[in-house]
């Protein structure tokens, strides 16, 4: 396996680093040698969950050495917490950028480029995948493709609507500003030119209410953007890939069926096209 670890704001100069930022990305890559020929794989970004107040390692590495067994080269974001938007999507829209023109050197499709969120982490994911902040995004970064080309959401952080939003993470992102909280209400930006979505979520999460992947599901749904909805019984929130190194056994003993998510999902991805391919 190939590792490398960059600093986005180094490779986006233009683009002033706000003080303790994040905005670094890991990369998990095949190093294939001897008789194997060459692939190109589709591409995977990771953004981890965490209240918009720190992020998740259960959703970070286990994640990535998941999708990069099932054949993804995998890009996790560490992105800049305890600060308000824009600065989590403009490090998502670098991210985004990045893989794309970098895409060649790890082997990866620049056209075959996903995202995946968890909790807040699926808020920043889905801010990308309904394209919010288009505008600001290329202001800052410049012209080119910012958003991925199909998103993974679970039990994503969705709308700011009271009793059923995360309060925590809306007020995090918002700055406690409630017009912006509105606007950052993501079933209320889908549109035809959003992306691709497999949401899934747990009817037991007590931390982000089912009604933020139910809410989203039908804001696709009215839009005609082609969607998959999961939900399951059973399950806490944060349980990542359901797997030893996530959780306890004990812990997992119940809902060990869960860990479904991850093959369905790679299904759907594969079936719009996200699979390894000879160079």
């Amino acid at each position: 396996m190939f590792y490398r670890e960059i600093d986005l704001y180094e490779s986006f100069p233009a683009c002033a680093a706000p003080k303790g930022h994040a905005g670094t990305l890991r990369i998990y890559a095949p190093q294939l040698r001897g008789d194997l020929d060459p692939k190109r794989r589709p591409a995977i970004l990771i953004l981890p969950g965490g209240g918009y107040q720190m992020t998740s390692e259960r959703e970070k590495e286990p994640v990535a050495l998941r999708f990069l067994s099932m054949g993804f080269v995998a890009f996790v974001l560490e992105y800049t917490v305890k600060t308000a938007y824009p600065v989590p999507l403009l490090e998502g829209a670098m991210a985004m950028r990045y893989i794309r023109a970098h895409a060649e050197e790890y082997g990866a499709d620049p056209d075959r480029v996903a995202a995946i969120g968890f909790s807040a982490g699926g808020h920043l994911c889905g801010m990308l995948a309904v394209h919010c902040g288009e505008a600001l995004i290329r202001e800052r970064l410049g012209e080119g493709k910012n958003f991925p080309d199909a998103v993974i959401l679970s039990y994503p952080v969705v709308t700011a609507q009271d009793g059923i939003a995360n309060e925590e993470s809306m007020q995090e992102i918002s700055g406690r500003d409630r017009t912006l909280r509105e606007a950052l209400s993501l079933e209320r930006c889908v549109d035809r030119n959003s992306a691709p979505a497999f949401i899934w979520h747990t009817g037991e999460d007590n931390a982000v209410a089912v009604e933020n992947s139910m809410l989203l599901a039908g804001a696709y749904r009215r839009a005609g953007v082609p969607f998959e909805l999961h939900i399951f019984e059973r399950g806490w929130h944060g349980v990542s890939v359901v797997s030893a190194e996530t959780d306890r056994a004990e812990r997992l003993a119940g809902i060990s069926h869960l860990a479904v998510w991850v093959p369905l999902a790679v299904n759907w991805l594969r079936a719009r096209g996200f699979a390894v391919s000879d160079v």
